[in-house]
């Protein structure tokens, strides 16, 4: 089962979004919940320099891991 995205989260877009300029891989920040499967994403530039703030779905996007899960 995917994990469910919290406020703070990495994630990477798994859609393309060309209106917007951002493609699938991009990765952002979750800095709020706003429904049960909505979030404000923030995907900012190598100096910290936000580019897009954006609410997107759940399904959207994916939770990336820096370590292994305990269960793992």
């Amino acid at each position: 089962m995917p994990d469910r995205p919290k406020n703070l989260d990495v994630v990477a877009l798994t859609v393309d979004l060309p209106e917007l300029k951002l493609s699938r891989g991009q990765v952002g920040t979750i800095v709020e919940s706003l429904a049960a499967s909505v979030f404000e994403v923030e995907f900012c530039d190598d100096d910290g320099r936000t580019y897009a703030l954006l609410s997107l779905r759940a399904d959207q996007l994916m939770v990336l891991h820096y370590k292994p899960s305990e269960g793992a």
